[in-house]
């Protein structure tokens, strides 16, 4: 009974707000684009175009071909495993007793974190449930001695690599704990698992050659700091959700009471459960190692500028997490301390979920790319008339707009650097952007730039016709005067991400050149976005 009540709450909180009217955002666009794209016409080449494996764009792809691709059912695709999760932790806490099975179950259920990814039309929340039901194998192969459950823990460690790029680092501390502990009673069978990963990796090794070797632009615009490292628990155990895409550089950026009670208290009393569960346990100690390498292996890729650190990277280590804080919980001997603890970190976690308007269930989406199509539908746009975005590419938006209709140019992350330097290139503006586009930060003239708005805009205009500049303002923040103060200031250029100077540059560059030569017709912002209507009002 204990379960279905926990899981029916686990279904309700996930279903809450998840009809996003701000649409899909770029990571879920992808994820819809790739899936959406026909087996005969390029889906593998999509797939290996992508940071992540494909397992994840097969099993969404499955569901569209049987229930369509509304923005709903893209995220029902994730609320299923979701909840899901929720019944597989209830079982890897009954490998203990039954209290730690509802307590790890509950905090599953209302996990700020998994509610929101629960919500996401991406791979975290199917990777989550993949890395429960690995973990439950683990533990019956440890407990047990069961050789079916080193079959499951195989199979779902095969899912777990084929669907995260990172997750090798995870499955490896995982089997060299395996290792240590039943080297003895399975020399032969782990020899034999550890023989197929190493196959499947070198199946895999290309792929993942080309992905941490690529110089791909997403990995631009953050920079490691420990602050990321606290944000991973706070995320995991409190209902405040801030390291989804990039994270304050200090931790205690808030010092106001609800933060302390709603981010740190929680945290706190999650981390004392998790240390309390370390004590003369062998297992426990070994699963605590597991995620503790893991998490040491990406700071260090961090650090090095392969991947951002950001807290769903490390998704695969959240439910040893969850099970050893249940663990330490359960395991507290005096009943007032226990309950005490318990009612802290569930009132705390439940309180803002149902009652916060900014929760993981009514967290906004100010990137989605349906508002961009509503700004646009409501500024009066003709047909014919000219869209420059900015930061994306026009196909981003062709779910919620038909872009046919319209002259569509873009400087995107792809491509911007062919706008500052005509020597320049992708990789060049990858190794050395900084250095190479520093003076045209400083305000050099920037002739490429001009050439391409002046001979494929500006010359092409008539009277009465109307340019709409897309402007993504989460990326293009600075100001000229910021940009300009950022210049002055060694330590500050180099610590600001080139993502936000190139864009914030090409976002004061295009509104000055055109606002001298159109007129500013409207500005209109909504969510993370602005939309600057230009009309050309004589020849």
């Amino acid at each position: 009974m204990q379960l279905i009540i926990i899981t029916i709450a686990a279904l309700l909180y996930r279903l809450v707000g998840i009809i996003k009217p701000e649409g899909l955002w770029n990571d879920e666009y992808v994820s819809w684009l790739v899936a959406a794209t026909p087996f005969s016409d390029g889906f593998v080449q999509a797939m290996k175009e992508q940071c992540h494996m494909p397992f994840y764009y097969l099993y969404l792809k499955s569901f569209m071909a049987w229930f369509g691709s509304s923005d709903l059912i893209l995220r029902l695709t994730s609320v299923l495993p979701g909840v899901i999760s929720v019944i597989v932790m209830y079982f890897i806490g009954l490998q203990k007793d039954k209290k730690t099975a509802v307590v790890a179950s509950a905090i599953t259920a209302f996990s700020s974190f998994l509610i929101y990814y629960s919500q996401e039309v991406r791979l975290y929340s199917l990777l989550f449930m993949l890395s429960a039901f690995a973990l439950l194998y683990f533990i019956r192969l440890i407990k047990n001695h069961n050789i079916t459950a080193l079959y499951g823990l195989i199979i779902f460690d095969f899912f777990i690599l084929f669907t995260h790029t990172i997750g090798f680092v995870y499955i490896f501390f995982q089997l060299t704990a395996l290792t240590l502990l039943l080297f003895k009673e399975y020399k032969r069978q782990l020899t034999i698992v550890w023989s197929t990963l190493i196959l499947l990796g070198i199946l895999v090794a290309p792929n993942i050659y080309h992905i941490f070797t690529k110089l791909g632009i997403s990995q631009w615009w953050g920079s490691f700091s420990l602050s990321k490292i606290y944000f991973l628990v706070t995320d995991y155990f409190s209902p405040v959700l801030t390291n989804l895409v990039n994270s304050p550089d200090v931790f205690l950026y808030n010092h106001s009471f609800s933060f302390i009670i709603f981010t740190v208290v929680p945290a706190f009393i999650a981390i004392a459960f998790i240390i309390k569960s370390q004590i003369k346990d062998k297992l426990n100690i070994a699963l605590f190692m597991i995620a503790l390498f893991t998490i040491i292996t990406l700071v260090i890729a961090a650090v090095m500028g392969k991947l951002i650190f950001i807290t769903k990277y490390s998704i695969e280590i959240y439910p040893i997490l969850i099970y050893l804080a249940a663990v330490g919980a359960t395991s507290i001997n005096r009943l007032f301390p226990r309950y005490l603890l318990l009612g802290i970190f569930f009132l705390a976690n439940i309180y803002y979920l149902t009652f916060s308007p900014v929760s993981a269930p009514r967290m906004p989406r100010p990137q989605g790319h349906k508002i961009v199509a509503e700004i646009l539908n409501n500024s009066n746009i003709q047909d014919g008339d000219i869209l420059l975005f900015e930061y994306y590419a026009p196909e981003r938006f062709a779910k919620y707009i038909e872009l046919n209709k319209y002259q569509t140019y873009s400087i995107n992350k792809g491509n911007f650097y062919k706008y500052f330097n005509q020597n320049s290139t992708y990789n060049s503006a990858a190794q050395n952007g900084k250095e190479e586009f520093k003076e045209t930060f400083k305000g050099k003239p920037n002739i490429q730039m001009e050439y391409f708005l002046k001979t494929n805009i500006m010359d092409k205009m008539h009277k009465n016709q109307n340019l709409y500049i897309i402007v993504n303002d989460s990326v293009a923040i600075y100001s000229k005067d910021g940009i300009k103060n950022i210049m002055n200031d060694d330590f500050a250029y180099n610590k600001v991400p080139l993502l936000y100077m190139v864009f914030s540059y090409i976002n004061n560059y295009t509104f000055a050149y055109f606002s001298q030569k159109l007129n500013v017709a409207r500005v209109e912002k909504m969510g993370d976005w602005s939309v600057i209507k230009f009309t050309k009002l004589n020849n």
